[in-house]
């Protein structure tokens, strides 16, 4: 038995993208989108999927250039250097993937809660203890995790397309007729959600050092992944919108898929699309706890996080319980609709500028300047369409937010430099791995010749 053998394969890294992935955003989010868009949601999902797979390219290439399990903080620092600027990126989009698990969490209380009729409490007590569940599910190891997200992706992908298939044979054609289409750029304005729903693709990247030949895994499970997911959601899309009129999406958008099984499946199907989304919440809690560990442990290596996080604890590190410890209060006492709205558009602009830092090192990835080109514009273009809407709509000072939670990453990083005297290091260095890979062509040239 190879005792060596690394815990994600194609199909196991696949998993964790689609349990990341189709988490509460697809169960929210069409009909949040929806209420936007009306029958040309599917469309915001094309041009949002598109987006994620510009992305997903992009750091695809880095993290087979770059292999460290920090995944984005690693390819920042690479990119802009060891100062506060990469330091504070590091930071903040540590805690936006904190509130992430968090306002999963509470979906998935708040799912949990219709099953029990129990009020605020019963909801925080099942976001709590999902929450327990799946830091003990990452203590145990990255074997264990890989797994758990197998079992619970072939559920609730089996359940999703099960229900989309059957959906589209009791579809009303009026209701997705041009007389009931909205103007075009409601349509844009409902991309910066229906991409919230991808958002997840990026812990494929922090697979790396578990993965097996990361050069040829890496980039096909970013692809299969991203493209699974983006024809579940389309169809899935076509299917609500198709069988529930505009004016029942918009009163049940926060239930909408549910809502849509109910006339066709009834009332079972109602319960049935629940319980799949507890499934879907849990396998994104586990997904983004793994790679909120992993982030933590490269802040915190030779970094600017405390050294804890990068002490053993069974098979995973310190830095999963103080995540899980820091997430508490978030589920407790947060406003997390607003607050992961903001954690969300600081997921966008970091990502964009992982993007434009990649430009700066595109020789060095060999990746196609025009694709990560594209990828850098999709995310600055969907930021700034969704700062706009909410801004008009629901958070007129979500600009105000924003800038203040870039301050405060700010604050926090400084603050750690002062105490700590440490700072964000680059953890692989490019020029020792090109040095490396052109002594084994060396020694191979070598014995070919002997």
């Amino acid at each position: 038995m190879n005792n060596n053998k690394k815990a994600f394969g194609l199909w196991s890294a696949v998993f964790l993208g689609i349990g990341s992935m189709v988490g509460a955003g697809i169960f929210i989010v069409i009909g949040q989108a929806g209420a936007i868009a009306g029958n040309l949601v599917w469309l915001s999902f094309v041009f949002g999927g598109a987006a994620a797979l510009l992305s997903g390219y992009s750091l695809a290439k880095l993290a087979v250039r770059y292999p460290s399990r920090g995944g984005i903080v690693e390819y920042l620092v690479q990119s802009f250097g060891e100062g506060v600027f990469s330091g504070s990126a590091g930071v903040l989009f540590y805690f936006s993937q904190l509130i992430a698990i968090a306002a999963v969490g509470k979906s998935f209380g708040a799912y949990a809660g219709t099953f029990v009729h129990g009020g605020t409490i019963s909801e925080n007590i099942f976001a709590l203890g999902v929450v327990g569940l799946f830091i003990l599910i990452n203590l145990i190891g990255a074997s264990l995790v890989a797994r758990s997200e197998n079992v619970i992706v072939v559920i609730k992908v089996t359940i999703l397309i099960t229900f989309a298939g059957v959906a589209l044979f009791y579809i009303d054609p009026k209701l997705l007729d041009t007389e009931n289409m909205p103007p075009f750029k409601s349509m844009l304005f409902a991309i910066g959600l229906t991409f919230f729903a991808y958002q997840g693709f990026s812990v494929i990247t922090n697979t790396v050092e578990d993965m097996q030949d990361p050069k040829k895994t890496m980039m096909r499970a970013m692809i299969i992944t991203i493209l699974i997911v983006g024809i579940l959601y389309i169809l899935t899309s076509i299917a609500v919108l198709g069988n529930l009129p505009l004016a029942e999406v918009i009163r049940t958008k926060d239930y909408a898929l549910a809502q849509a099984a109910e006339p066709i499946f009834g009332a079972i199907g109602f319960k049935v699309m629940a319980a799949t989304a507890l499934l879907a919440t849990a396998s994104a809690i586990n997904a983004t706890l793994y790679a909120a560990t992993e982030i933590g442990y490269t802040l915190a290596k030779d970094g600017d996080l405390p050294e804890n996080y990068t002490y053993n604890v069974f098979h995973s590190f310190e830095g999963l319980i103080i995540s899980g410890l820091l997430v508490i209060p978030m589920i407790l006492f947060l406003n997390l609709s607003q607050v992961t709205t903001i954690a969300a558009l600081v997921v966008l602009v970091i990502q964009g500028l992982t993007h434009v830092g990649h430009l700066l090192r595109i020789k060095e990835t060999g990746a196609n300047f025009y694709v990560v080109l594209g990828a850098a514009l999709s995310m600055f273009a969907i930021a700034g369409l969704t700062l706009y809407y909410t801004s008009m709509k629901e958070m007129p000072m979500i600009a105000f937010y924003m800038f203040g939670a870039f301050v405060l990453a700010f604050a926090i990083e400084i603050l750690l430099r002062m105490t700590t005297k440490r700072v964000i290091k680059i953890q692989t260095d490019a020029k020792l791995i090109e040095k490396f890979e052109q002594n084994i062509k060396n020694k191979f040239k070598k014995i070919i010749g002997d």
